[in-house]
Order: structure tokens, then sequence, then C-alpha cells
């Protein structure tokens, strides 16, 4: 994400505020709030789910609703990129 220069501190206020009730949604296994070292106006929030649909709560969340109303503050339209991990059985030793 992006941030206008005069918005950083109120759009950070606000991922922190939120990043610990997401952080006790059903299936949340991590969520981080981190600042470019290049660029402060340059923010990630990096979150991991357990299960498409746990992931899938989440997006029909109030916090996310919030999160996704903060992003007005952004310079430019935020990216949202998803990667889906695979544990197949009995790969293991390959």
């Amino acid at each position: 994400m992006k941030v206008l220069s005069e918005k950083h501190l109120e759009l950070s206020q606000t991922i922190a505020s939120l990043i610990g009730s997401i952080r006790t949604e059903k299936g949340c296994q991590r969520c981080d709030f981190c600042q470019s070292m290049e660029d402060e106006n340059e923010l990630c929030l990096l979150e991991e789910w357990d299960t498409q649909g746990n992931l899938k709560g989440h997006l029909k969340s109030e916090r996310f609703r919030v999160l996704r109303g903060a992003m007005n503050l952004l310079q430019e339209p935020y990216e949202m990129i998803f990667h889906t991990v695979f544990h197949p059985a009995g790969m293991e030793g390959i």
C-alpha cells in the first residue's frame, strides 16, 4: 500500500488497532503490519489463513470492511496478492 504522507499516521493507527482482533479470528495464523525500509509511506499487511473458507469469512467481516474503508487514505490503488500453499501427503522425502 502506498499511503499519502500526510495520512501515514492515520492509516497506521487504524491498521494497528485492527491487527490484534484480526489475529483472533478463526483460522488466522499470522497478521503482520510492515513498513518498507526504503519508503516509509509504503506499507504492507501480511496475513496467513489456515483454510480458504476462513479467509473468505475474514474478507466478509466487519474488520475487513473497516480496513477497506481506510484504504481511501492511499496514494494509489492497493494490491492484494493471494498465495496458496499445498502440502501433499507423502511428498516429505522428495
